[in-house]
């Protein structure tokens, strides 16, 4: 193993309204949202063991597809869990399923947060091959 002296702080996430922001990826992973400068705030686990996610207003909008998103998982049902999200303000997009021949064939749903940014849920019942 490599020794590096870094590690992951956040990911950061430009946006035009961060506070709506925040708060709906706190309601959705149960998390504090936490101001740091003028419309920029931490969305971090208040047990300090999860990754933190960062919301900075830009000026423009976002254009095309995600490059990175964030994948959540729940030990429920992925059908209620996605119910619960669009109810904070997600928008469902659609529901994808592998093809049986992979080597961890998944099934996943694809939605949208409040600005449009994808993100997909999936349940422990429903995703293989991960540690």
């Amino acid at each position: 193993m490599v020794k590096v002296s870094v590690s992951l702080l956040a990911v950061v996430v430009d946006c035009r309204d961060p506070l709506r922001q925040a708060e709906f990826w706190a309601q959705a992973l149960a998390y504090k949202v936490s101001r740091r400068n003028p419309d920029e705030f931490q969305v971090s686990d208040p047990a300090g063991l999860g990754g933190s996610l960062y919301f900075m207003k830009v000026p423009e909008p976002k254009v095309g597809k995600n490059r990175l998103h964030v994948d959540l998982v729940t030990s429920g049902s992925m059908e209620a869990e996605v119910k619960r999200l669009v109810q904070a303000g997600a928008q469902l997009v659609e529901v994808r399923q592998d093809p049986v021949s992979h080597d961890n064939p998944d099934t996943w749903t694809v939605m949208r947060d409040p600005e449009g940014n994808e993100f997909c849920v999936t349940s422990t019942s429903t995703v293989t091959g991960w540690q």
